[in-house]
């Protein structure tokens, strides 16, 4: 090429020459010692990184193209929840035991269409602003739902107060620091009551792309992935929140998903853009449950006998090992 660099590719003087490998396979970012330069090399580091795994994927699918139905079957990624640990305890739909306990459980009565959803949504003592529009909102995503603020009234009062004006369950939105971290939710009048921590609560000014007002109507409802006898109970604990006839014309979505333990909750309203295409626009609030503690009867901190309660340094010593 006259510059003493090669051929040039394209010019006929002979095979392009390949491309000139940024690291050597020994290269190690933490060697260099300035801090903007080691910043800079791994960033270079990282998209070369990038780059070699699109090449290898494009390459692979130029493969699979070319092979046809030959091909052979794509290798299923290892992740943390296709390699969990089994639990005994994981639910057949076919069980009789697990029918009679449906059938003999403190939410028959809702799931046999007896009971019609009343929810009483309070707060700790002197909520702050940011609880308060949780509540709300989240009183606007639970049909037939009444927001009540403490001021200083202990839970034991509240409840023979709900149960003698037909209230199905309540919900407690604790908060720290002015922001709310944990949901108590108590089924009466027998119970069970669930203790769950809270975080990444999203109020709907805070979600991006968000859709209009959700509209009256009563939502359809998901549960995802609440496999285990505990995630069954807990699953339709959540269910029971909500009237069992969805209204379908207003299009909106409650979803409870539960993955590693954690119970993400997101609202949506789906949109028919075509006969094959469904988009769809969250509403909000959005936040994440993770269970501490299951109770039998109605609130008792001290006195209660508890079903499940999570115990850190003993259930958790495999990341492996879900147990919702």
């Amino acid at each position: 090429a006259g510059d003493g660099s090669g051929p040039v590719p394209g010019d006929g003087a002979g095979p392009p020459a390949p491309e000139r490998v940024l690291f050597p396979p020994t290269f190690s970012v933490s060697e260099i010692k300035n801090k903007q330069r080691r910043h800079f090399m791994f960033l270079r580091w990282k998209q070369q990184q990038r780059k070699e795994k699109l090449a290898l994927k494009k390459k692979r699918r130029k493969e699979r193209e070319a092979l046809g139905d030959k091909a052979p079957p794509k290798a299923i990624p290892k992740t943390i929840e296709n390699q969990r640990v089994y639990d005994e305890t994981t639910v057949d739909p076919n069980d009789e035991e697990v029918a009679f306990d449906e059938a003999t459980d403190e939410f028959a009565p809702y799931f046999n269409r007896q009971t019609v959803p009343k929810i009483l949504i309070t707060t700790s003592d002197r909520p702050r602003g940011r609880t308060v529009r949780f509540c709300e909102q989240l009183a606007t995503v639970i049909p037939n739902s009444h927001v009540y603020y403490r001021r200083g009234l202990a839970l034991k009062r509240i409840i023979p107060q709900c149960i003698a004006r037909d209230f199905t369950d309540l919900i407690v939105i604790n908060e720290d620091r002015k922001i709310p971290n944990g949901l108590v939710l108590s089924h009466l009048p027998d119970g069970p009551t669930a203790h769950f921590r809270m975080s990444s609560v999203r109020l709907r000014k805070e979600i991006k792309r968000k859709g209009k007002e959700p509209t009256e109507h009563v939502p359809e409802v998901i549960l995802n992935n609440f496999t285990t006898r505990l995630g069954h109970s807990i699953g339709r604990m959540l269910a029971a929140l909500f009237p069992h006839d969805p209204q379908f014309i207003g299009r909106q979505v409650a979803t409870f998903h539960n993955q590693r333990d954690y119970i993400f909750f997101r609202f949506h309203r789906y949109i028919f853009k075509s006969e094959k295409k469904v988009g769809i626009q969250e509403l909000g609030p959005r936040f994440t449950l993770k269970l501490r503690s299951l109770q039998k009867g109605t609130f008792d901190s001290k006195f209660g006998e508890y079903e499940w309660i999570h115990k850190r340094r003993e259930m958790d010593t495999s990341r492996r090992k879900f147990h919702l």
